[in-house]
């Protein structure tokens, strides 16, 4: 009998991805002067305090080595949580709404299934879609109560002490000289990183077809830095692709028929690490 052999890529399944659906709105339509959500937004979606402020910052070099490796380093604090919360993000881009053959290119690179510190969502923006492999640490108490993030060289040494192997390995690193050295890649360029934001932005809870809403404001600089803009997202979680797809598409329409929906992909990560 002639064996089975099956391709190496194959020996390890696949990661088993949730599904974020994010949306934005006009803030002219449904903020408030006081950039508050408006009474219709409320109604609509059964909005109910309290509302949880949320800061957020990311970590990079002055020319984004690390971003522009398709990975990202983030620190965020909850103002009802104690504890920092770090996130090591890599993405991977979505063609033809294959979701299947991003995850085999992730799992290429190691994420696979037998990997359970990590993490896998597809993210599905108005019309992109993009797969994120993700591993979150906590950082260090930091007390209930506040957003305070700490200073840079504090949020570098902390990013680096619970750097994982896959983003601190990720490949060599060139030094701002130029220069490709054997030292680990992710530590060093959190070592030449500044920060990039903080944005201290607020979410809201509602709900939208049985499914948890989240209704998020994002002050932001602006594209010409002459001031502050306020961006707003909606978003939704799921595990099932099914309803990810179907929801999307719902949503939308309900958003389109209230003269709501901003149509065009949302990355604040993207708008952050470009405007600040």
């Amino acid at each position: 009998m002639t064996a089975i052999v099956v391709p190496p890529e194959q020996v390890n399944p696949n990661m088993v991805p949730d599904h974020e659906v994010s949306l934005l709105l006009d803030p002219d339509k449904v903020l408030t002067a006081a950039y508050e959500f408006t009474d219709s937004i409320r109604s609509a979606f059964d909005v109910k305090p309290p509302v949880t402020m949320i800061n957020v910052q990311f970590l990079d070099t002055n020319d984004k080595e690390i971003y522009s490796s398709n990975w990202s380093a983030r620190i965020r604090k909850f103002e009802n949580e104690d504890k920092f919360e770090l996130t090591y993000k890599k993405r991977y881009a979505i063609t033809n709404s294959n979701i299947n053959a991003a995850l085999t290119v992730a799992n290429e690179d190691g994420f696979n299934a037998t990997h359970k510190n990590y993490e896998a969502q597809v993210e599905w923006d108005f019309q992109m879609k993009t797969l994120s492999i993700s591993r979150k640490k906590k950082g260090p108490d930091a007390g209930i109560g506040h957003t305070n993030l700490p200073a840079e060289s504090d949020s570098c040494q902390m990013l680096i002490d619970e750097a994982p192997d896959k983003f601190d390995k990720w490949k060599p690193y060139r030094s701002l000289s130029n220069k490709w050295h054997p030292r680990n890649w992710g530590t060093s360029a959190l070592r030449e990183s500044r920060i990039f934001g903080p944005v201290l932005m607020s979410r809201f809870t509602g709900s939208w077809n049985g499914l948890k809403l989240y209704l998020e404001v994002w002050p932001l600089r602006n594209s010409t830095d002459t001031g502050i803009e306020h961006l707003v997202e909606v978003s939704f979680k799921t595990d099932s692709e099914t309803t990810a797809s179907v929801e999307h598409g719902n949503l939308a329409a309900f958003l389109r028929s209230k003269d709501w929906l901003l149509q065009q992909d949302s990355s604040m990560t993207k708008l952050i690490m470009d405007r600040y």
